[in-house]
């Protein structure tokens, strides 16, 4: 039996702003508009290795947190610049791929995911629930 989809997921108008780096616009079927930045979906990527990553991430010891010596606090992260795309592509009419700038390349961010994703108050509490 197929699933159902939620109406609110599908896109009206997708915008991937490669040349310039501004990130993705997307305009909803129920109107309401998503700005999304390279570097937050790559953070946010949903490819298996990533996802591996952050169960990594969320289940280490929080002692692993104190950095190489103890005692000295957390140490500082690496300068990494920013990630942009260097391409992207439709993956039929459900999702997009993006080749990032530091390589990574595996994740297909579908429309569903995306909506799901959206960075703004509203979508955070009717697609994800409370924190």
């Amino acid at each position: 039996m197929p699933m159902t989809l939620d109406p609110r997921k599908k896109p009206a108008s997708v915008k991937v702003h490669v040349s310039t780096g501004q990130g993705v616009d997307i305009t909803w079927s129920d109107g309401h508009s998503s700005h999304f930045d390279f570097s937050y979906l790559r953070t946010e990527c949903p490819c298996a290795m990533c996802n591996d990553e952050r169960m990594k991430k969320n289940n280490a010891p929080a002692f692993a947190a104190a950095g190489p010596v103890a005692g000295l606090g957390p140490s500082l992260p690496m300068f990494k610049p920013k990630v942009t795309a260097r391409k992207a592509n439709a993956m039929g009419n459900y999702a997009i791929q993006i080749d990032f700038s530091d390589g990574h390349s595996t994740g297909i961010y579908s429309f569903d995911l995306l909506r799901t994703l959206c960075p703004c108050d509203e979508c955070a509490r009717e697609f994800r629930g409370p924190a």
